[in-house]
């Protein structure tokens, strides 16, 4: 998985355990797109400031995830609802009457509001 995508998606599990500060640094910086310089800025701190607070915050989220595995289940859990939902394709084209297909219908919007 990308750096980027993965500190975003930490971020959003553990992101509450950090310090605010650092918090909103790491969503500023992976999920807004401003560069160094434009949160030192909006912050009033120095460039080397926020790298340093990034790389503070990005070693916290890594030990998290390092003890508490949330990611790393919800990856698990999303690759067992696709093969449940490909499951569930193929028995619908085989099935012939209309009740079975709404029936399976049904179960793949519900497997589906898990996502």
């Amino acid at each position: 998985m990308e750096k980027n995508i993965e500190i975003s998606i930490l971020n959003e599990i553990y992101g509450k355990l950090l310090t605010k500060k650092q918090y909103e640094i790491i969503d500023n910086y992976y999920n807004q797109d401003l560069s160094l310089t434009e949160i030192a800025e909006n912050n009033e701190i120095t460039r080397q400031a926020v790298r340093d607070i990034l790389k503070k915050g990005e070693k916290k989220l890594y030990e998290y995830e390092k003890h508490l595995h949330f990611m790393k289940k919800a990856q698990k859990k999303q690759q067992k609802l696709d093969v449940i939902l490909e499951q569930i394709e193929k028995i619908q084209k085989q099935a012939l009457d209309q009740k079975t297909n709404k029936q399976l219908q049904d179960i793949k919007k519900e497997l589906k509001n898990l996502k």
